[in-house]
């Protein structure tokens, strides 16, 4: 038996029951990461020996009946910008190459909490400022489905393990889509919370206030099972949201019948690929034969969201990578100088040109002579995103859209225009700008045998209600027999 090939919550089944060992799930999974690792590149750090030690010691809290969460004794990799107590993590930057945490991400405590195996730290685009994972210092992760192809960012390392079999689950941070759009890229099923659901304590800013840690998984399932491993409310995070209920798994139940969704026009425009229409429009007709209630609106505000987003996460990011000036920690430049010109000559060598274009962006806008037309201006854009999504679910209870306009490009095609890239996520910063949750799950593959993926995106705290509806469309997909990758 492939133990990787199975799904997260199937794994941990079997090793609950006896049938395997949790030494056996991490043994699986590190053979697959040296077979492929190669090719994909997708992990920067990969921590056999800890992997090993900790695998042993959850085998033997399950024996004496101390762990039976959903995914006891599954392995998962983990983003590079979260932190890990003792393993490095780098944010796949020459400024961070050798920091290692003293402490846990909320998230990765409550990994552990759970039971699970961290194998190793995933590859990403610098900071998470990227949609291809081509800016990482540590090289570029490849697609699996196609290695000529980029898998998205900024969680590509993430989303590439999962589709490669090399872990079952994974943990990843979206900002603009870094979740969304490299799990459609890649053929597998990624999640972002609404704003507060997971804690940020231990997750490396890039825009504050719109970050989220989500789950990567092989299906909606997994999804479902690691979110509600790492959601939790958290004092150490003054973003951080106390839920009346996180039984998350409690959602999967096969039936739209009578759930009202929204289609946006302005979505399926020109810029939309026709194949990645097609393939959405199948899974229209599918949820509307099986009793959703389907209609198209107007929901506005499209042509303002890139400007607003871009403005506004610069802005930030300008902000928190400030503290990296190689004095406390990470990259410091090797020439003797004074301690002006350390600072300039660190954060030069360190930050790679994508960060740097970022940051002057946002010191820009932050600037005192345009801080009122253009990051004030961008924060009420914000606000009329937000208010456009409002009227929207108080009609519906889900609103279907792309996730991106075209499936994965070819390596080195985006970074030659870094405008057209940017407007590569036009479909998914909206929900980051509203705090909203939204899932993407596999619907088909082009042409080029390429994913497509579509989007679902719910109302703030309404994950039961996305997870039901894509947990449905699943169902209904494996029994038809469409919209497999």
């Amino acid at each position: 038996m492939d133990l990787m090939t199975l799904t997260a919550v199937q794994l941990s089944s079997k090793i609950k029951a006896g049938e395997i060992k949790v030494m056996d799930a991490v043994d699986a999974a590190l053979a697959v990461i040296k077979e492929r690792e190669k090719e994909i590149n997708a992990f920067i750090t990969v921590d056999e020996t800890g992997a090993m030690h900790r695998a042993r010691e959850v085998q033997r809290l399950i024996d004496i009946g101390e762990l039976s969460s959903p995914l006891v004794g599954v392995p998962i990799a983990v983003k590079d910008n979260i932190c890990t107590k003792g393993l490095k993590t780098t944010c796949a930057s020459k400024i961070l190459y050798d920091f290692v945490p003293t402490y846990n991400a909320e998230a990765v405590a409550n990994l552990e909490k759970a039971g699970m195996i961290i194998i190793g730290k995933t590859n990403m685009d610098e900071f998470a400022m990227g949609n291809t994972t081509e800016t990482s210092y540590f090289g570029v992760t490849r697609n699996p489905r196609n290695v000529g192809h980029v898998p998205g960012g900024s969680s590509g390392g993430s989303c590439a393990a999962v589709a490669a079999n090399e872990v079952p689950c994974a943990l990843g941070s979206d900002t603009g889509g870094s979740i969304r759009q490299p799990s459609s890229f890649c053929g597998v099923t990624g999640m972002k919370p609404t704003y507060g659901t997971v804690s940020r304590y231990g997750l490396i800013a890039y825009a504050s206030s719109l970050d989220q840690i989500g789950p990567v998984g092989k299906d909606v399932t997994d999804c479902a099972a690691l979110l509600q491993v790492i959601a939790s409310y958290d004092s150490k995070d003054s973003t951080s949201v106390r839920l009346k209920d996180y039984d998350f798994m409690s959602a999967l139940k096969n039936n739209c019948a009578g759930m009202k969704i929204g289609i946006p026009c302005e979505y399926f425009g020109e810029r939309l690929n026709p194949e990645v229409k097609e393939k959405i429009w199948v899974v229209v007709e599918l949820l509307r034969e099986n009793g959703a209630k389907v209609e198209e609106f107007d929901l506005g505000m499209l042509e303002y969201v890139i400007p607003a987003y871009y403005v506004i996460a610069s802005a930030e990011a300008s902000s928190n990578l400030q503290r990296f000036d190689g004095v406390k920690y990470g990259y410091r430049t090797k020439d003797d100088m004074g301690v002006h010109d350390m600072y300039k000559s660190s954060r030069s060598e360190g930050f790679g040109s994508e960060v740097k274009r970022r940051i002057m962006l946002g010191s820009f806008v932050l600037s005192s002579g345009y801080y009122d037309a253009y990051y004030l201006k961008a924060l009420r854009t914000k606000a009329l995103i937000k208010k456009a999504f409002d009227i929207a679910f108080a009609k519906y209870d889900l609103i279907l859209s792309p996730v991106a306009a075209t499936t994965a490009p070819k390596l080195g095609e985006s970074l030659s225009d870094p405008l057209q890239m940017y407007l590569g996520d036009i479909y998914t910063v909206s929900v980051n700008l509203s705090g909203l949750p939204g899932i993407t799950i596999p619907c088909g593959i082009d042409s080029a045998k390429l994913p497509v993926g579509i989007q679902m995106i719910g109302n703030c705290f309404s994950e039961k209600t996305l997870l039901q509806a894509a947990y449905t469309y699943e169902c209904i997909r494996n029994v038809e027999g469409k919209g497999r990758t």
